[in-house]
């Protein structure tokens, strides 16, 4: 890094009280306007300074010796100064008077740079990053203070200490001391790969300790409803009120593919006519910021219009009168119960089950189906796919009719 100004240069520093006798010499830098003094621990009479030299007149061995010291001093500096620019570092008054001094640059701490980028991302809630983004750093960055407890017994560790070994003792730590799984333990070292990534783009740290080592996820089955288990739900009436509240707005998100932060935060401006002139949502995914275009089936607007004078969406503004996530899954529960689905119902798997049941099974294209979902790469949506059998017998099936007819006119 180059300075704008560079300047430094030897005085005698007079007492308040000073009367007469020999004055401390001191050197001063100064950098982009910026200085500071250091004492040379020698002395000069006043009488026998040359100020525009920096040096004492005369040719004793004592005058020589003291020039001498003070020409190795500067020339310190000027080294300080040339490998400071070498290696790319901030260059500033007090960072080379450190050096000259012999004090050691402080290391720099994993935890704190972890803690300042999540002030970061924290004061950008809302705005670039959605509020959940920060919880899952929030809490990486806890294993990660946890983890250097666990093995280091230390509050902090130097990021230059970083390593392979660290990165995979963490990785079992996270599995066994956390019972993590495989995707779950991986999502928390991509989290810290990211602190690592901008150790190394600021030039503190040399090397990527995560060179080498593999961050991938295993495939996992999405489990959604099949079309029985849709049409079970949908058709019974329970005697709470409420479990006919969770189960219409989880049949919804059956319907649109909509996740709980997207329905719960679902607005009246975010239904319009669409260009078939038929009503379609159209959002903004909070998980990745991407647009997603629905329109809106029958069964799903005759839920909407249930609830369009419910009290709590007149005072919230909701579109549907949704509860916590934690509530809405308990009911989900009590509803598979009596229903008699053994498959766990989970909010999140009325998502799959618009991927699957509800849109794939049908023959609607994958592509359709990414954009409606908010995916941003197709590779996400793919993972659908994989487990609609009933839609590769469907297509087996065309195709068999296609080859037959093929044969019997052949």
């Amino acid at each position: 890094m180059l300075t704008k100004s560079f300047t430094m240069f030897y005085y005698l520093k007079k007492r308040n009280n000073y009367v007469k006798g020999n004055l401390p010499i001191y050197l001063r830098l100064t950098i982009d306007g910026k200085r500071v003094e250091l004492a040379t621990k020698r002395e000069c009479e006043p009488e026998k300074w040359n100020s525009s030299a920096g040096r004492k007149s005369g040719n004793k061995e004592e005058v020589k010796l003291l020039n001498a010291y003070l020409d190795t001093v500067q020339a310190k500096v000027y080294e300080i100064h040339r490998q400071l620019i070498s290696d790319g570092k901030e260059i500033t008054a007090e960072v080379i008077k450190d050096k000259l001094m012999g004090v050691a640059d402080k290391p720099k701490m994993i935890l704190e740079v972890f803690q300042r980028h999540n002030e970061k991302l924290r004061s950008l809630a809302g705005n670039e990053y959605a509020f959940g983004t920060v919880v899952r750093y929030e809490t990486s960055l806890e294993h990660t203070k946890n983890f250097i407890f666990w093995k280091f017994k230390e509050q902090d560790f130097d990021i230059n200490k970083l390593n392979y070994e660290f990165i995979s003792e963490y990785e079992f730590w996270l599995k066994t001391v956390r019972k993590c799984g495989h995707n779950t333990a991986m999502k928390y070292l991509a989290n810290f790969k990211k602190i690592v990534l901008i150790c190394v783009k600021n030039g503190w740290l040399a090397k990527d300790p995560f060179f080498a080592f593999k961050l991938g996820k295993r495939e996992v089955d999405r489990e959604a409803l099949n079309a029985n288990e849709v049409n079970e739900i949908a058709k019974k009436v329970f005697v709470s009120p409420r479990l006919n509240q969770v189960r219409d707005i989880f049949l919804f998100c059956c319907y649109t593919g909509l996740s709980y932060v997207d329905v719960h935060k679902l607005k009246r401006s975010e239904v319009i006519d669409g260009i078939d002139g038929e009503k379609w949502l159209v959002i903004k995914r909070q998980k990745t910021d991407s647009p997603s275009r629905v329109p809106i089936l029958p069964f799903a607007w005759e839920i909407l219009e249930k609830y369009n004078d419910h009290p709590q969406c007149n005072v919230k503004g909701q579109l549907l009168p949704v509860l916590t996530n934690q509530r809405m899954n308990s009911y989900l529960k009590e509803i598979g119960d009596i229903c008699g689905i053994e498959k766990t119902i989970t909010f999140h798997l009325a998502r799959h089950t618009f991927a699957t049941t509800i849109t794939l099974t049908n023959g609607v294209p994958i592509e359709s189906v990414s954009k409606m979902l908010g995916h941003r790469s197709l590779r996400t949506t793919q993972q659908y796919a994989k487990i609609v059998d009933k839609k590769i017998s469907d297509d087996m099936a065309n195709l068999r009719k296609v080859l037959e007819q093929k044969r019997n006119y052949n």
